[in-house]
This record gives C-alpha cells, sequence and structure tokens, in this order.
C-alpha cells in the first residue's frame, strides 16, 4: 500500500535530489543552495551537502543573523548503515526556534547510523570547519545537542572546546544523556533482565539463547513490530488495564516498580535495549560484553527474593567497558560555559543524568563553567520553543558578558521570549534533581564521577585501538 509523504520528509528527498544531482553531475562535495522548511519560509538562507567522510549536513543562516553560529548534535543513535540525508533537515525544522532568533544553524546527520559519540562529535567539528571556510568565523560558536546528542555535544566542548581561543563559546545541553555510555544505560541493562525473568519471551524458551547483554544475536530477525506483540503479550501495556489479564498486570506493576522505567516509555527503553544493544556490542564493541549487574539487588517487586535468585546475571568485559567509557564518557574537563535544560518528568533520559554530569564537573573542578536549569515539562524529545530560546539567550550574554545566569534569572527571562512564540514558560529554579544513584542501580565503583577522567582519557588516547571505530 502506498503511503503519502509527510511534508518534513518529502522537502528531504528534494533536497536530497539535488545533492545527489550535484555529486552526478562529478562536482566535489558542496553545500548547495536548498528550499529551507516551512517553518523558516522567507526567514533563512538553506543550503545542505555532504562532508569528505559522506556526513549529509544542512545549513541555515537568518536574513537577520546576529552573527553567531549554532553547530547542533542530534540525538538517537539512529541505527541505519549509512548516513540519512533527512535528519539534519528534519533538525532544522524542529529547531527553527533558533534560527528564527537570528542565531545560524548547522547540523549534521552524521557518517554512519550506529553508536560513536566521538565520531558524531568529530562529524559535528568538520561542519563548523566547512561553515567557517565559507562563510567566515562567526562572532560566537555554540554547540547544542538534544538526549544522546546531548552526550555528543559534551565531547565536542571537552574536546575541541579549548578555552578562551578555542572555536567554541558555549554549549547547551538538553535533556542530555550526560552519565556517558558505561553507566547511562545501566536502567535498560536492568529493564532487559528484569523483563526476562518475568516474561520469557525474548527470547523465547524455543527459541535459540543468547546472553541479554548483546540485546539480539547479530544475526536475529526480530522487528520492533515483533517486539512490541511479545510485550504485549507478556504485559497487555497497550491494552487498558480492564483488558489485561492478572498475569499482564503483575508482570507489568513488577517491571515498572523494580526499574523505575514509566509506562509510556517501556516500549521505547525495551527497544533500545535490544537493538542499539545489539549495535553497541556487534557492531561497535566486537561481541565484547560492556555491561554488568553481578551485585545489583532488585527491589520493589511482589517476590523480591525469587527475583534475585531466578534474574540472569553477568560481568562485563573490562576491555568492552575500556572503549565504551573512552568513546562516550564525559570527564567533566570543560573550559568554556555551559548551560544545561531539562525537564524534570524526562521520561526517557531521567533528570537524574543531570546529577552525574554536575559531579562529574565538580570532580574535574570545572563546576564553575555549569549552570543547569529545569522544568516541570514531561517530554523528552522537544521541549518548549519559548525554553529554548531563553536558553539560548542566557548562554550567549554568558559567553559576551562572562557573568553566568542563575536559574532565577532564566526563568525570569523566560515570559518575554513566550511572548512571542505562545509555548510557555516551566522553568523551577528551585529544582535540584536526587543524585543518579537514587533512579538507577549503582554497580561497583559506580559512584565516583567523572566515570572517565580527563588524564585517564589522554592516557587511553595514545593507546591503539581503543574506543569505538568512526
Amino acid at each position: 500500500m502506498h503511503r503519502s509523504q509527510s511534508p518534513r520528509r518529502a522537502l528531504a528527498s528534494g533536497l536530497v535530489v539535488a545533492l545527489a544531482g550535484g555529486l552526478l553531475a562529478g562536482s566535489p562535495p558542496r553545500a548547495v543552495a536548498a528550499e529551507c522548511p516551512a517553518e523558516l519560509a522567507g526567514m533563512a538562507t538553506c543550503r545542505t551537502g555532504q562532508d569528505g567522510n559522506g556526513a549529509y549536513y544542512a545549513i541555515a543562516i537568518p536574513h537577520d543573523w546576529n552573527g553567531s553560529l549554532v553547530l547542533h548534535a542530534h540525538g538517537g543513535p539512529d541505527l541505519g548503515e549509512g548516513s540519512d540525508p533527512e535528519r539534519s533537515v528534519e533538525d532544522l525544522a524542529r529547531w527553527s526556534v533558533m534560527v528564527r532568533e537570528g542565531y545560524a544553524w548547522a547540523g549534521s546527520s552524521y557518517r554512519r547510523g550506529g553508536y560513536g559519540t566521538r565520531m558524531a562529535a568529530e562529524d559535528t567539528e568538520n561542519l563548523r570547519r566547512l561553515f567557517v571556510a565559507e562563510f567566515g568565523r562567526p562572532r560566537q560558536t555554540l554547540v547544542h545537542g538534544q538526549s544522546w546528542g546531548g552526550n555528543v555535544a559534551a565531547k565536542v566542548a571537552e574536546i575541541y572546546g579549548d578555552g578562551p581561543r578555542g572555536p567554541y563559546d558555549g554549549a547547551l545541553l538538553t535533556n542530555g544523556v550526560l552519565a556517558g555510555g558505561s553507566r547511562g544505560y545501566d536502567y535498560r541493562v536492568d529493564l532487559r533482565v528484569v523483563y526476562q525473568y518475568y516474561c520469557g519471551n525474548h527470547p523465547r524458551p524455543t527459541e535459540p539463547q543468547y546472553p541479554l547483554w548483546m540485546g539480539l544475536p547479530a544475526d536475529a530477525t526480530m522487528t520492533s513490530a515483533d517486539l512490541r506483540s511479545r510485550l504485549q503479550e507478556c504485559t497487555g501495556y497497550r491494552s487498558s488495564p480492564a483488558d489485561r489479564t492478572p498475569e499482564q498486570q503483575r508482570n507489568l506493576d513488577d517491571i515498572l516498580a523494580v526499574t523505575g522505567i514509566p509506562e509510556r516509555t517501556l516500549e521505547s527503553h525495551l527497544r533500545f535495549a535490544t537493538f542499539t544493544f545489539r549495535d553497541i556490542v556487534h557492531n561497535r564493541l566486537g561481541g565484547r560484553n560492556p555491561f554488568g549487574n553481578k551485585q545489583v539487588r532488585y527491589t520493589g517487586s511482589h517476590d523480591d527474593a525469587a527475583l534475585n535468585a531466578g534474574v540472569r546475571r553477568f560481568s562485563p568485559d573490562p576491555s568492552a567497558v575500556r572503549d565504551l567509557s573512552f568513546d562516550s564518557d564525559p570527564t567533566g574537563a570543560v573550559s568554556i560555559p555551559v548551560l544545561t535544560l531539562h525537564a524534570i518528568d524526562d521520561p526517557t533520559a531521567f533528570v537524574e543524568h543531570e546529577s552525574a554530569y554536575r559531579a562529574s564537573l565538580d570532580g574535574a573542578r570545572a563546576g564553575r563553567l555549569l549552570v543547569q536549569t529545569f522544568t516541570t515539562e514531561t517530554e523528552h524529545s522537544s521541549l518548549s520553543d519559548a525554553g529554548y530560546a531563553t536558553a539560548m539567550s542566557a548562554l550567549s550574554a554568558w559567553v559576551r558578558t562572562g557573568r553566568a545566569p542563575t536559574p532565577g534569572s532564566v526563568a525570569r527571562a523566560c515570559p518575554a521570549f513566550d511572548a512571542r512564540y505562545g509555548t510557555g514558560c516551566f522553568f523551577e529554579p528551585a529544582y535540584v534533581p536526587a543524585d543518579y544513584e537514587s533512579r538507577v542501580y549503582p554497580r561497583r565503583a559506580g559512584q565516583r564521577w567523572p566515570a572517565l577522567s580527563a588524564a585517564e582519557e589522554n592516557a587511553l588516547r595514545h593507546v591503539p585501538g581503543v574506543g569505538i571505530a568512526p
């Protein structure tokens, strides 16, 4: 059955055709003029291109450009094999508020799908260089990342920030996965094993068995639809409570109570613990296991003793932990202002990630360069345009004046932006998140932050083959 394209997909497809035409004509990879998303019609000049590593990108420069540039790092990771030419265009539409506020915007789709935080950071930096080569060095260069993109942007700030004479002046991290890869997915590890204990259908007893830390075998043919079907079979999560069997309701109650994962994002977390874990383990770490739960004692079920006796246990391969940590764990060693914005009820990247990030910067003696703000919003993938505009203005002023904002000053500034956008102001300036370990079962040595120090990272840089290959 034919499915019509959405306007954004149709626009992105048109941009791909234009770019492909230039490449087929034998010209070197370069940006080409492109129609801007509808959100920016008549307000900006847009271009798309593909860098030397194959990463597609999009650029927008507003007609009333304020001279500053925002480099955007997208979340995910997407799991397609190559660079997705539509992704950066869709991101431009989603964060068009940056352009409407007068900032030039540039976003990379990264050179491939799959996990690779340093790769994504390098692709972001490559795009900055392309922008400078064509348009000159901006007055300010700010990096923004949301979700996993927050992790990417944090690495950009650490690797390429380089203090007052470096290419980046500030970073905005929104709903970021800021505990890093070696610890930031432990709650999904717990979901994977707790789910299997109660449901026993991923894999089924009649199917080939495999260690749960790998998500799936490399050659497994399971689809997202298959996973949804098994989750429904076990928990009835898509049914109303009245239509669930008593066994389904108990399974669902136990899984949610033990893991702390919200019911509304149970499926998306399990997808990550299935398909993204497969990518991390098989495609990035050569089949090695970076995850463990050997010492975890799970609580909150109707029978904790039985759960802890029966749940599957495993220990990580130290070399896999090292490589995932080197690729993604923040060292906290930043030398530029960093402003974070996080929804208190973020159901995907829990707000306690911010506590881990604060501890990492404090551990690196860079806490003075971090201001954290929080909102009463309840979503992960997007926040209020008024909130984004306020945060960008606060970060830009901090860079310009050297005076750090406070959560209170950010909150007070928001209504002026909301008068333009009408999307609401939700800042909660008094909020302080609990420790990361209050939300995620701690592992041995898991309460030392940063998980990877700047000295450790520097030493690992000189070890051949360490990390995740681009």
